[in-house]
């Protein structure tokens, strides 16, 4: 390389970094902004809302037909 085009990267480096802080400075916004705590609140569900009204119990079928329930697979050897 000669020494023109040693100059002349080194001043396209520097007025790229100008650049770009330029930009940052035109933003308004640091870099690396400060992380501030977040608080959040968990209200109860509202049983109106939710739709989540039912019965204590399980609604579980009075029998199983087991005649209709898949056939548990086997291991392959």
């Amino acid at each position: 390389m000669r020494l023109g085009e040693i100059i002349a990267n080194t001043f396209a480096a520097v007025l790229l970094v100008c650049g770009l802080a330029v930009v940052f400075l035109i933003a308004g916004r640091p870099l690396f902004p400060r992380r501030q705590p977040r608080m959040v609140v968990l209200l109860p569900a509202d049983p109106d809302k939710t739709a989540s009204i039912r019965d204590k119990r399980q609604q579980l079928p009075g029998y199983f037909n087991l005649a209709l329930a898949p056939r548990k697979p086997t291991a392959l050897r």
